[in-house]
């Protein structure tokens, strides 16, 4: 009897514990990770790779878009650039500088190369096209085809206006200022082309852009010593003085030196068969010299 008690309360203890049992199993079944369904995890895990995705896809297309832009501009301009980075320099105003980044990333430092490789390829180009003309006529029509106006004519003429790159002058900028810089871009990427493809490629650009209108004149050319005068009267200054400064040759031919003076610029000296040519020469070397016409006065 005692042996049929001991095993009843043996099966009753192990009924009771059955049930418990499986409620622990019930109740940490959830904690396992085997028992989450594929479901459940595919959200979490697709997430982040659906936001990839779209992060890098529109990353590309706006390479793509620079990209594309930066070939447009090249294939307008005429010059495939080894170093795009001295085209994008060429185009950035320096108002567009972010904070911290020095003047010399702007345009300012091409323009300043770009407007000195102008003035030598167009001298040549004029040395050799009007072989009869003197220096004061050469000296004419240099000034009137380096003369800021005459670049941002070039310059537009490649559309590169909704190119250059602004910050807040921008919005604000009138015509005049906006022409100005258009001016000193187009001299900027001249300076670029020269230090990227050298002078081969400079002289190419500007003859390619220069030579029509150095056999159609945009205005009449006039006399350097009207000229000269005028722009001194508009800064106030007095007539130009002209003095001969030395003759020499014999009699039946003689070469003329002459200087003219105005208060506060150095004198400018010209050479040439009679007096009035060698004002005309000296008159025209002030002219270039000070950017009277064109350069920085306009």
């Amino acid at each position: 009897m005692k042996d049929e008690a001991k095993d009843i309360a043996t099966q009753s203890i192990e009924a009771q514990a059955a049930p418990e049992g499986e409620a622990a199993t019930k109740t940490l079944a959830p904690k396992s990770p085997e028992s989450k369904s594929p479901e459940s995890k595919s959200p979490e895990a697709k997430a982040p790779a659906k936001k990839k995705r779209t992060r890098s896809s529109k990353a590309k297309d706006k390479a793509k878009a620079a990209a594309d832009a930066n070939a447009a501009l090249e294939a307008r301009i005429g010059h495939s650039f080894t170093d795009p980075n001295l085209l994008m320099q060429a185009i950035t105003h320096v108002s567009a500088l972010k904070s911290g980044r020095k003047r010399g990333d702007s345009y300012q430092r091409l323009e300043f190369l770009g407007d000195h490789v102008l003035g030598l390829v167009v001298s040549d180009m004029l040395y050799h096209a009007f072989p009869n003309a003197d220096e004061g006529e050469l000296s004419k029509r240099l000034a009137e085809l380096v003369r800021k106006e005459s670049c941002a004519d070039v310059a537009k003429s490649l559309g590169l206006l909704d190119d250059i790159k602004l910050g807040s002058v921008g919005s604000s900028a009138d015509a005049r200022l906006r022409k100005s810089i258009l001016g000193d871009i187009c001299e900027a990427v001249i300076g670029a082309i020269f230090l990227d493809g050298g002078h081969a490629a400079a002289d190419e650009f500007v003859k390619r852009n220069w030579t029509e209108r150095m056999h159609k004149p945009r205005r009449p050319l006039r006399d350097p010593k009207t000229v000269l005068q005028e722009w001194a009267q508009g800064k106030g200054l007095p007539t130009p003085v002209y003095r001969e400064v030395e003759r020499t040759g014999p009699h039946h031919d003689p070469q003329f030196r002459v200087a003219v003076d105005l208060p506060g610029l150095a004198p400018a000296e010209g050479i040439g068969g009679s007096k009035r040519a060698a004002e005309k020469v000296a008159a025209s070397v002030m002219i270039e010299r000070e950017g009277v016409g064109g350069g920085n006065d306009g």
